[in-house]
Protein backbone atom coordinates (compact mmCIF):
# COMPACT_ATOMS: atom_id res chain seq x y z
CA UNK A 1 0.00 0.00 0.00
CA UNK A 2 3.12 2.25 1.02
CA UNK A 3 4.62 1.24 -2.54
CA UNK A 4 1.24 2.02 -4.31
CA UNK A 5 0.61 5.31 -2.33
CA UNK A 6 4.10 6.57 -3.72
CA UNK A 7 4.30 5.02 -7.28
CA UNK A 8 1.13 3.79 -8.17
CA UNK A 9 1.32 0.51 -9.49
CA UNK A 10 -1.78 -0.61 -8.66
CA UNK A 11 -3.75 1.95 -10.56
CA UNK A 12 -4.09 -0.41 -13.18
CA UNK A 13 -6.08 -2.36 -10.90
CA UNK A 14 -8.11 -0.37 -9.23
CA UNK A 15 -9.33 1.09 -12.98
CA UNK A 16 -10.07 -2.51 -13.57
CA UNK A 17 -12.06 -3.88 -10.63
CA UNK A 18 -13.75 -0.13 -10.99
CA UNK A 19 -14.43 -1.24 -14.38
CA UNK A 20 -15.84 -4.62 -13.25
CA UNK A 21 -18.00 -3.15 -10.61
CA UNK A 22 -19.99 -0.56 -12.15
CA UNK A 23 -22.82 -2.29 -13.33
CA UNK A 24 -23.80 -3.66 -10.34
CA UNK A 25 -23.24 -0.13 -8.94
CA UNK A 26 -25.87 1.06 -11.66
CA UNK A 27 -28.23 -1.87 -11.04
CA UNK A 28 -28.07 -1.28 -7.54
CA UNK A 29 -28.96 2.49 -8.22
CA UNK A 30 -31.64 2.01 -10.81
CA UNK A 31 -34.43 1.28 -8.88
CA UNK A 32 -33.42 4.61 -6.59
CA UNK A 33 -33.64 6.10 -9.72
CA UNK A 34 -36.87 5.29 -11.07
CA UNK A 35 -38.04 6.07 -7.87
CA UNK A 36 -36.95 9.73 -8.00
CA UNK A 37 -37.86 9.86 -11.86
CA UNK A 38 -40.86 8.63 -11.30
CA UNK A 39 -41.84 10.98 -8.45
CA UNK A 40 -40.65 14.30 -10.25
CA UNK A 41 -42.55 13.35 -13.40
CA UNK A 42 -45.56 13.10 -10.83
CA UNK A 43 -45.32 15.75 -9.54
CA UNK A 44 -44.64 17.99 -12.94
CA UNK A 45 -47.13 16.22 -14.58
CA UNK A 46 -49.50 17.08 -11.56
CA UNK A 47 -48.55 21.06 -11.31
CA UNK A 48 -48.74 21.07 -15.44
CA UNK A 49 -52.35 20.12 -15.04
CA UNK A 50 -52.98 22.26 -12.32
CA UNK A 51 -51.26 25.37 -14.69
CA UNK A 52 -53.55 24.19 -17.66
CA UNK A 53 -56.97 24.15 -15.35
CA UNK A 54 -55.51 27.64 -14.20
CA UNK A 55 -54.80 29.06 -17.69
CA UNK A 56 -58.07 27.33 -18.87
CA UNK A 57 -60.05 29.91 -16.27
CA UNK A 58 -58.34 32.64 -16.96
CA UNK A 59 -58.98 32.27 -20.54
CA UNK A 60 -62.53 32.06 -20.23
CA UNK A 61 -62.50 34.86 -17.69
CA UNK A 62 -60.65 36.86 -20.22
CA UNK A 63 -62.87 36.08 -23.26
CA UNK A 64 -65.86 36.53 -21.47
CA UNK A 65 -64.45 40.33 -20.24
CA UNK A 66 -63.31 40.66 -23.93
CA UNK A 67 -66.84 39.84 -25.25
CA UNK A 68 -68.26 42.67 -22.83
CA UNK A 69 -65.62 45.30 -24.08
CA UNK A 70 -66.94 44.38 -27.57
CA UNK A 71 -70.48 44.75 -26.36
CA UNK A 72 -69.64 48.15 -24.80
CA UNK A 73 -67.63 49.67 -27.60
CA UNK A 74 -70.61 48.95 -29.98
CA UNK A 75 -73.35 50.28 -27.72
CA UNK A 76 -70.58 53.40 -27.27
CA UNK A 77 -70.56 53.72 -31.00
CA UNK A 78 -74.23 53.96 -31.41
CA UNK A 79 -74.47 56.58 -28.70
CA UNK A 80 -71.84 58.82 -29.87
CA UNK A 81 -74.21 58.24 -33.37
CA UNK A 82 -77.17 59.23 -32.18
CA UNK A 83 -75.76 62.11 -29.99
CA UNK A 84 -74.26 63.53 -33.40
CA UNK A 85 -77.50 63.19 -35.05
CA UNK A 86 -79.06 64.90 -32.02
CA UNK A 87 -76.63 68.10 -32.73
CA UNK A 88 -77.77 67.98 -36.27
CA UNK A 89 -81.42 68.15 -35.78
CA UNK A 90 -80.78 70.62 -33.16
CA UNK A 91 -84.60 69.83 -31.54
CA UNK A 92 -84.76 68.63 -28.22
CA UNK A 93 -84.35 64.70 -27.82
CA UNK A 94 -84.05 62.07 -25.02
CA UNK A 95 -82.33 58.76 -25.75
CA UNK A 96 -84.14 55.18 -25.36
CA UNK A 97 -83.85 52.19 -25.39
CA UNK A 98 -85.80 49.45 -26.92
CA UNK A 99 -87.00 46.23 -24.45
CA UNK A 100 -89.56 44.57 -26.44
CA UNK A 101 -90.16 43.92 -30.39
CA UNK A 102 -93.79 42.98 -31.60
CA UNK A 103 -93.31 40.01 -33.56
CA UNK A 104 -97.25 39.33 -34.96
CA UNK A 105 -97.35 39.47 -39.02
CA UNK A 106 -97.64 42.36 -40.97
CA UNK A 107 -97.54 44.32 -37.14
CA UNK A 108 -94.28 46.39 -36.97
CA UNK A 109 -93.92 47.82 -33.12
CA UNK A 110 -91.68 48.53 -30.51
CA UNK A 111 -91.76 49.33 -27.09
CA UNK A 112 -89.57 51.70 -25.34
CA UNK A 113 -88.21 52.16 -21.58
CA UNK A 114 -89.48 55.68 -21.60
CA UNK A 115 -92.99 57.60 -20.83
CA UNK A 116 -95.07 59.68 -19.14
CA UNK A 117 -92.73 60.37 -16.68
CA UNK A 118 -90.12 61.57 -19.43
CA UNK A 119 -92.67 63.76 -21.10
CA UNK A 120 -93.61 61.46 -23.98
CA UNK A 121 -97.27 62.34 -25.26
CA UNK A 122 -98.99 60.13 -28.16
CA UNK A 123 -97.58 60.93 -31.69
CA UNK A 124 -93.96 61.83 -30.62
CA UNK A 125 -91.29 61.29 -33.79
CA UNK A 126 -88.79 58.33 -32.95
CA UNK A 127 -85.65 58.13 -34.78
CA UNK A 128 -82.56 56.80 -34.81
CA UNK A 129 -79.01 57.76 -36.12
CA UNK A 130 -80.19 57.44 -39.55
CA UNK A 131 -83.53 58.35 -40.34
CA UNK A 132 -87.48 58.31 -38.87
CA UNK A 133 -88.04 55.30 -37.07
CA UNK A 134 -91.98 55.88 -36.13
CA UNK A 135 -94.22 57.58 -33.20
CA UNK A 136 -95.12 56.70 -30.41
CA UNK A 137 -98.93 55.59 -30.39
CA UNK A 138 -99.28 54.15 -26.91
CA UNK A 139 -98.08 56.41 -23.32
CA UNK A 140 -97.83 54.20 -20.33
CA UNK A 141 -95.82 55.56 -17.11
CA UNK A 142 -92.86 54.05 -17.50
CA UNK A 143 -93.13 52.68 -21.41
CA UNK A 144 -94.21 53.48 -24.38
CA UNK A 145 -95.08 51.55 -27.75
CA UNK A 146 -93.96 53.02 -30.77
CA UNK A 147 -95.29 52.37 -34.43
CA UNK A 148 -93.02 52.01 -37.26
CA UNK A 149 -92.51 53.19 -40.27
CA UNK A 150 -92.98 50.10 -41.81
CA UNK A 151 -96.08 49.19 -40.31
CA UNK A 152 -99.05 48.45 -42.43
CA UNK A 153 -101.20 50.88 -40.39
CA UNK A 154 -98.52 54.27 -40.93
CA UNK A 155 -98.58 56.82 -43.22
CA UNK A 156 -95.90 59.45 -43.47
CA UNK A 157 -96.17 62.52 -44.74
CA UNK A 158 -92.66 62.84 -47.36
CA UNK A 159 -91.06 64.80 -50.37
CA UNK A 160 -88.58 63.76 -52.72
CA UNK A 161 -85.41 65.79 -51.16
CA UNK A 162 -83.99 66.81 -55.11
CA UNK A 163 -87.20 68.80 -55.64
CA UNK A 164 -90.25 68.66 -53.45
CA UNK A 165 -92.23 66.97 -55.07
CA UNK A 166 -94.58 65.34 -51.89
CA UNK A 167 -96.15 61.81 -51.54
CA UNK A 168 -97.38 59.95 -49.09
CA UNK A 169 -95.11 57.04 -47.89
CA UNK A 170 -96.57 54.06 -45.88
CA UNK A 171 -95.44 50.73 -44.54
CA UNK A 172 -95.99 47.71 -46.58
CA UNK A 173 -95.48 45.13 -43.03
CA UNK A 174 -92.15 44.42 -44.18
CA UNK A 175 -88.82 46.13 -42.47
CA UNK A 176 -87.01 46.91 -45.59
CA UNK A 177 -89.65 48.04 -47.58
CA UNK A 178 -91.76 51.38 -47.94
CA UNK A 179 -94.29 52.29 -50.50
CA UNK A 180 -94.25 55.96 -51.68
CA UNK A 181 -98.00 56.69 -52.81
CA UNK A 182 -99.85 59.48 -55.19
CA UNK A 183 -96.84 60.11 -57.75
CA UNK A 184 -98.06 60.38 -60.95
CA UNK A 185 -96.44 58.49 -63.92
CA UNK A 186 -94.54 61.19 -65.06
CA UNK A 187 -93.21 62.25 -62.05
CA UNK A 188 -90.01 63.20 -61.73
CA UNK A 189 -88.57 60.49 -59.97
CA UNK A 190 -85.41 58.47 -59.50
CA UNK A 191 -83.94 55.67 -58.40
CA UNK A 192 -81.41 56.90 -55.31
CA UNK A 193 -83.36 59.92 -54.75
CA UNK A 194 -83.67 60.72 -51.16
CA UNK A 195 -86.85 61.27 -49.52
CA UNK A 196 -87.50 62.89 -46.33
CA UNK A 197 -90.57 64.23 -43.83
CA UNK A 198 -92.48 66.89 -45.63
CA UNK A 199 -93.16 68.70 -42.19
CA UNK A 200 -97.56 68.65 -43.17
CA UNK A 201 -99.43 68.23 -40.54
CA UNK A 202 -96.89 68.92 -38.04
CA UNK A 203 -96.31 65.31 -36.21
CA UNK A 204 -92.68 64.92 -38.19
CA UNK A 205 -90.40 68.28 -38.82
CA UNK A 206 -89.31 68.71 -42.31
CA UNK A 207 -86.10 67.55 -43.41
CA UNK A 208 -86.04 64.04 -41.15
CA UNK A 209 -84.65 61.23 -43.72
CA UNK A 210 -86.95 58.65 -44.43
CA UNK A 211 -85.50 56.43 -46.82
CA UNK A 212 -84.35 56.12 -50.54
CA UNK A 213 -86.40 55.41 -53.95
CA UNK A 214 -85.21 51.52 -54.43
CA UNK A 215 -87.45 50.03 -57.64
CA UNK A 216 -90.26 52.78 -59.63
CA UNK A 217 -92.67 50.63 -61.77
CA UNK A 218 -95.18 52.63 -63.89
CA UNK A 219 -98.08 51.19 -65.53
CA UNK A 220 -99.59 53.47 -68.41
CA UNK A 221 -102.97 51.68 -67.05
CA UNK A 222 -102.70 53.35 -63.55
CA UNK A 223 -102.73 57.28 -62.57
CA UNK A 224 -99.79 56.34 -60.22
CA UNK A 225 -96.46 55.08 -60.44
CA UNK A 226 -95.63 52.31 -57.79
CA UNK A 227 -92.42 53.49 -55.70
CA UNK A 228 -90.46 51.16 -53.41
CA UNK A 229 -88.16 52.65 -50.48
CA UNK A 230 -85.30 51.72 -48.87
CA UNK A 231 -85.75 52.90 -44.55
CA UNK A 232 -82.68 55.05 -43.44
CA UNK A 233 -83.58 54.25 -40.34
CA UNK A 234 -81.98 50.96 -39.06
CA UNK A 235 -85.17 49.41 -38.07
CA UNK A 236 -84.12 45.29 -37.16
CA UNK A 237 -81.08 46.53 -35.58
CA UNK A 238 -81.33 49.70 -34.00
CA UNK A 239 -81.05 49.16 -29.68
CA UNK A 240 -80.99 52.89 -28.72
CA UNK A 241 -83.38 55.62 -30.32
CA UNK A 242 -84.12 59.54 -29.76
CA UNK A 243 -87.26 60.41 -28.57
CA UNK A 244 -87.57 64.15 -30.25
CA UNK A 245 -89.50 67.06 -29.03
CA UNK A 246 -89.40 68.81 -32.68
CA UNK A 247 -92.11 71.77 -31.45
CA UNK A 248 -90.99 72.06 -27.80
CA UNK A 249 -89.14 75.75 -28.42
CA UNK A 250 -92.72 76.63 -30.40
CA UNK A 251 -94.82 75.56 -28.07
CA UNK A 252 -92.62 77.36 -25.03
CA UNK A 253 -93.14 80.76 -26.88
CA UNK A 254 -96.99 80.65 -27.76
CA UNK A 255 -97.41 79.37 -23.56
CA UNK A 256 -95.39 82.27 -22.44
CA UNK A 257 -97.67 84.02 -25.02
CA UNK A 258 -100.63 83.01 -23.27
CA UNK A 259 -99.36 83.84 -20.00
CA UNK A 260 -98.36 87.65 -21.11
CA UNK A 261 -101.92 87.93 -22.61
CA UNK A 262 -103.86 86.61 -19.61
CA UNK A 263 -101.55 88.83 -17.12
Amino acid sequence: MAVDHHQGHLKIIRTTLSTLVYPIQYVVNLPIEITEWVSNTLVTHNSLLKENDRLKQERLLLSSKLQRYEVLETENRRLRELLESSFRINDKVLVAELIAVELQSFRRQVVINKGLREGAYDGQPIVDSAGIMGQIVHVGPFSSTVLLITDPNHALPVQVNRNGLRAIAVGTGQNDKLLLEHLPNNADIRVGDLIVSSGLGRRFPSGYPVGQIEKISRDPGEPFAKVMIKPSAQLSQSREVLMVWPYEEVNEINKDAEELAIK
